[in-house]
């Protein structure tokens, strides 16, 4: 029998909080906002900065719109297990893979675009971390990852990404942002805040939830398999 631990080991369940942390507007969004900083006043790319905002900001308020849309109004899709894009899997992949390219000091001509590359593989891990936890279906985060994906790839074929090569330290500094966030942040209360919005414009008393729209599947017309499906119920 193996000797007692004195901590309990790391769980897969625990291993996908952490991924799933990276995905966090918390974390993101200010990273986001000093490179964007970065670009305007060092780099003199502040049309690239303003692109890659503009994108991203455009994306979170889409996905933001669907989450409203079911939470306060029931709008969704049973057959495809939809109540809404996937923010943690959108951010993910709108702002970690032009992200990493900034702080990638690597030489041009060695594996040109990994970084970007890898970018989008965390993206990936954290679209997928969010299935694993239960907070969303494959369709959300399938839908999250492809409109961030949209936004990153906008800002970054708008024009060359400068390199933040004044700034050598960028790279750890970005390494060490990621473990101090995932480990010690708070926990984030952005979904908090957009069930509260949701029932302040909607009216509703409690918010609509995933397992009302299941219910609903079996009265969905057959015939029309793809039709999306709004849930009148009252909430519970």
């Amino acid at each position: 029998m193996p000797p007692p631990m004195d901590f309990p080991p790391a769980t897969p369940t625990l291993l996908w909080q952490w991924v799933s942390r990276l995905g966090e507007a918390q974390l993101l969004l200010p990273a986001m906002l000093v490179a964007s900083a970065w670009l305007v006043w060092r780099c003199r790319a502040g049309r690239l900065a303003g692109w890659w905002l503009a994108c991203t900001a455009a994306a979170a308020a889409l996905t933001t719109g669907t989450k409203l849309a079911f939470l306060g109004w029931g709008f969704g899709h049973a057959g495809l297990d939809f109540t809404g894009i996937s923010g943690h899997a959108m951010f993910a992949a709108a702002v970690l893979p032009p992200l990493l390219r900034l702080a990638d000091d690597t030489p041009a001509t060695r594996w040109q675009g990994g970084s970007t590359l890898l970018g989008y593989g965390l993206a990936l891990l954290v679209a997928v971390s969010r299935v694993k936890l239960g907070a969303h279906s494959w369709s959300e985060v399938g839908a999250g990852f492809v409109l961030g994906a949209a936004a990153s790839g906008a800002a970054l074929l708008a024009g060359p990404m400068p390199r933040l090569r004044a700034w050598r330290g960028a790279a750890g500094l970005l390494a060490l942002w990621a473990v101090v966030g995932v480990t010690a942040a708070p926990p984030s209360r952005t979904h908090g805040w957009v069930v509260s919005l949701a029932l302040a414009a909607s009216g509703q008393p409690q918010p609509y939830t995933r397992a009302q729209l299941l219910r609903a599947r079996p009265a969905l017309r057959p015939s029309s398999p793809g039709t999306p499906a709004r849930v009148l119920l009252q909430p519970q």
